[in-house]
């Protein structure tokens, strides 16, 4: 009863927050959050840990954009291209990866999502190369409902997002779910049980990959453009600090990760600037520069207090005082 109540009044809070923040930038922490959680379905609940996920999220992102801007697509049939090309980039990744274990799967995902970096530098009339694919169209939603209203736009953002999370606990609670759990925790008796444990292992990539293909999608549409940033490693960085500081295995830890490392991505220059105003010290308006440095920072003290995460050492905390 408590987790459906805390669901609701987040939902309520979602709801309510175009009015208050601004929606563009609520609508890109909808997508990171997706995309977290999207992760986090394939390290926190499966054990495995891909450094490729950015190939997912931006290759998304450059195919529903051409969709949309060059092929003439409807806003859903580009979603659908993008989460399209995100499952087949994921299904021949995870079918050459998932032959190893450890860090040599983590490995070969990096160089395959290099592979596709490199694919995005090259093939210009595709991606726009280093300037990017610009000018990217919203559309209308089903043909009568125009997207370039940022309100209308969030509100289809937080649909997606919703139903992206809801399809996440379903599985997570699922048989399939149950199974995934169970090769992460002891794989050799999965297997001993008799579990094709390769062939979990790949869907749960394949539906890792698709929910982070929605996610760059999505994120694509609202900001009108795609560029490199989202197929670089460093992209693949990001959502596993999200993950990490948020709390992986935790349904809830990687939205908040995302909200934390987003947040400061965007809103610490203005943190600074305020801070330098109030104190009149000239250093905190170059912090804004320095949100590299802030969040390693707040990644160590994680580390440090945090092994778990945020979320998930609030759960074992709260744990600890019902058993007590």
């Amino acid at each position: 009863m408590n987790k459906k109540i805390g669901y609701a009044i987040a939902l309520a809070v979602t709801l309510a927050a175009p009015f208050v923040g601004y929606p563009v930038f609520l609508m890109k922490l909808l997508c990171f959050a997706l995309f977290a959680c999207a992760f986090n379905l394939l390290i926190g609940f499966t054990g495995l840990l891909s450094f490729g996920h950015a190939a997912f999220f931006g290759a998304a992102g450059y195919a529903t954009g051409n969709a949309l801007r060059n092929w003439g697509l409807p806003f859903e049939l580009a979603l659908l291209a993008g989460v399209a090309a995100g499952a087949l980039i994921g299904f021949v990744m995870g079918s050459l990866a998932i032959r190893r274990q450890g860090i040599y799967f983590s490995m070969i995902t990096l160089a395959l999502a290099q592979m596709v970096y490199f694919a995005g530098l090259r093939f210009t009339d595709f991606t726009g190369g280093e300037d990017g694919l610009q000018g990217v169209p919203r559309g209308k939603l089903l043909g009568m409902i125009d997207l370039h209203d940022d309100l209308t736009m969030y509100y289809v953002v937080l649909a997606i997002a919703v139903g992206g999370f809801a399809l996440i606990m379903r599985t997570v609670h699922s048989p399939f779910g149950q199974t995934l759990k169970a090769i992460k925790e002891n794989e050799p008796r999965a297997i001993s049980l008799g579990y094709d444990v390769d062939k979990y292992k790949l869907m749960a990539f394949v539906l890792s990959a698709s929910l982070t293909a929605l996610a760059g999608a999505t994120k694509t549409v609202v900001l009108g453009f795609e560029t490199l940033t989202d197929v670089h490693w460093a992209m693949s960085g990001l959502v596993i600090l999200m993950t990490l500081v948020g709390g992986m295995g935790t349904l809830v830890g990687p939205i908040i990760g995302a909200i934390i490392i987003i947040a400061l991505e965007n809103k610490l220059g203005d943190f600074g600037t305020f801070v330098a105003v109030h104190t009149g010290v000239e250093w905190f308006n170059t912090l804004g520069e320095a949100v590299n440095m802030v969040t390693g920072l707040i990644f160590v003290t994680c580390v440090l207090l945090f092994r778990k995460g945020i979320v998930g050492e609030i759960v074992a905390l709260t744990g600890r005082r019902r058993s007590a």
